[in-house]
């Protein structure tokens, strides 16, 4: 199918999204329930359990027993309580990363208290435009005491203003009752939002073409057998290359193999391929962390192309992503946060009736 599609339904017994264009997986979102205590973007109010001397950070005791890490430990105390928000997932058995800094996600802005100021997306070029935003923001917080701050995303340019104002005048509710409920125990405070809501706050500028929702939407779509493809390890790069991306504990390591081409160019040829592919693989197997790459034999001063090509592929990828470069061993290291659950834990974990 042709141009940019939603798709609204259910996989592995659990409600998702995915965006596809012309036919394409890009992206998807899985509801991660049963699988983590706390999903990525829930807001819940925590206890400092044990501060960590020599690393900064602090342990927390979350909701229903959960564990969480939070890096920044400054003018914390034991048995403390603050609110965080979940800002990642960690492997089985390990503290969920967590972050104080707290942001409440709508379609067409978003409120970020303890980070005033109102920010207007540089994807809206038009001055008036960005103009009448920020006036619109300034209005919003008038009066407001410790005002947070305001970010208006790209959206918001063909959005009515009735509209944009609504929904900002919730959210800043939303933020206001949550930052101030700081009393008691461990408590989830506000959910990590659902697929279809995730993708409608994200995935709707440009517009879709179209939107399939149903229960077997995925099926018809083709959208469930371009996710069971993800859960191989193997990746086929055309030409009769192909890479393996593998999942450990510690790191994700990924082979280059140029297959059945034995010509001067087909190292370069499979290595351009898979750092093209890259950032769209890691996003929808859910992958993060430390990434080594071991790309398929070519010579040194091809390096640079490769470079290059990986930092056009990664410009436009919203989390957060380093490209460190090639080691002694020739293998190139990426860090990229983890930001969302692994596909393959999300498939084999039962969801929350």
């Amino acid at each position: 199918m042709k141009g940019r599609q939603i798709v609204l339904g259910q996989i592995f017994g659990r409600d998702a999204a995915a965006l596809m264009q012309d036919g394409r997986l890009e992206d998807l979102i899985l509801d991660a329930a049963g699988a983590t205590p706390l999903s990525p973007g829930a807001i819940c109010r925590a206890r400092v359990d044990r501060l960590v001397k020599g690393q900064g950070g602090v342990f927390l005791r979350l909701p229903d027993g959960a564990r969480g890490y939070l890096r920044d430990r400054a003018g914390l105390r034991e048995g403390q309580s603050l609110i965080v928000q979940v800002s990642g997932s960690a492997e089985e058995g390990k503290a969920i990363p967590v972050s104080s800094r707290l942001n409440f996600r709508g379609r067409s802005a978003i409120v970020t208290p303890g980070a005033p100021g109102v920010n207007v997306s540089r994807r809206i070029r038009d001055t008036a435009l960005r103009d009448d935003l920020t006036q619109l923001g300034e209005t919003a917080l008038a009066g407001q005491g410790d005002p947070p701050g305001i970010v208006f995303r790209s959206v918001a340019a063909v959005t009515d203003g009735e509209e944009i104002a609504a929904e900002l005048g919730e959210l800043l509710d939303l933020a206001r009752a949550v930052c101030t409920d700081r009393e008691g125990g461990p408590e989830l405070l506000l959910d990590a939002p659902e697929p279809a809501a995730l993708a409608w706050q994200d995935w709707s500028d440009p517009p879709p073409d179209g939107i399939e929702e149903g229960p077997d939407a995925f099926e018809t779509t083709g959208a469930a057998e371009a996710v069971r493809q993800l859960l191989h390890p193997r990746l086929d790069l055309g030409g009769g290359a192909w890479a393996e991306i593998e999942a450990l504990r510690a790191l994700v390591a990924i082979d280059v193999n140029t297959g059945s081409d034995h010509s001067p160019a087909a190292g370069l040829k499979a290595n351009i391929a898979l750092a093209r592919d890259l950032p769209r693989q890691l996003r929808l197997r859910g992958l993060g962390g430390q990434i080594v790459v071991d790309f398929a034999p070519c010579p040194k001063r091809d390096r640079g192309t490769l470079d290059q090509v990986l930092r056009a592929a990664f410009r436009a990828e919203s989390a957060e992503t380093v490209l460190i470069g090639w080691t002694a061993m020739g293998l190139y290291e990426i860090s990229r946060k983890r930001d969302r659950l692994p596909l393959s834990r999300l498939a084999r974990e039962e969801p929350t009736p």
